[in-house]
Order: structure tokens, then sequence, then C-alpha cells
């Protein structure tokens, strides 16, 4: 399953570098695409760090920063759909995935907490 998400996080920074690299060059886009390429690509870069953490708490810590990358790319990537009529079908895909890989991201905490109280 790690190397599932590892590959989905990949893929998702990637297609959102893609997304981006379709807008204008201007300083209004250039601020939404670079925060957008920023978080897509952290959301990866946090879930790897993550399955080499030592301990639980570790592995907590460190997905609790993926949560909040996805979530701060589908905030980026709302924001992209507000001010622009380019991509709509790539955007909207690409904020279901940021929600997909959310829902997957907060259901291993709470696995990982209940299994901590349980034991």
């Amino acid at each position: 399953m790690k190397e599932i998400i590892k590959n989905r996080t990949k893929k998702f920074a990637s297609d959102c570098w893609h997304l981006c690299s379709k807008f204008p060059v201007t300083r209004e886009y250039n601020a939404y695409c670079n925060q957008l390429i920023r978080c897509s690509s952290s959301v990866g870069a946090n879930y790897r760090t993550a399955c080499r953490a030592k301990s639980d708490a570790d592995f907590l810590n460190k997905l609790k920063i993926v949560e909040e990358e996805a979530d701060e790319s589908m905030y980026f990537i709302e924001l992209l759909l507000d001010v622009s009529n380019r991509e709509v079908d790539e955007m909207k895909r690409l904020h279901a995935e940021a929600n997909e890989i959310l829902s997957i991201v907060v259901a291993s905490i709470k696995t990982i907490r209940n299994r901590n109280r349980n034991s």
C-alpha cells in the first residue's frame, strides 16, 4: 500500500506541475502556481519521509504534514478554479485526487491513533 501512495503522491505533484505550465506567466498566476507546485510536491516528499519514520509518533507527525500540504494543494486549485477558465476538467480531477489522498492520510492517522490507544 505504501508504494501505491508513494506513486500517487509523486504523480499528483507531477500533474500539478504540468497543470501550472499551461497558465500564462504573470505575477498573479505565478503566485498561485508557485504555491501549488510547492505544496503538491511536499505531499509526496513528506509521505516518503513518513514511510521512513522511526516510531508511530514520528510517523503521525509526518503524516500530519502530508495532511496539511494536501489540504493546501486543494486550496490553491480552488483559487485557480475561481480565477481561470483554463484546464477546468484537469483542475477538478487534481482537486479530487488531492481529496482522495487527504482522505487516505486522515484514515491512516486515525488508525495509528486508535491502535496506540488500544495497546
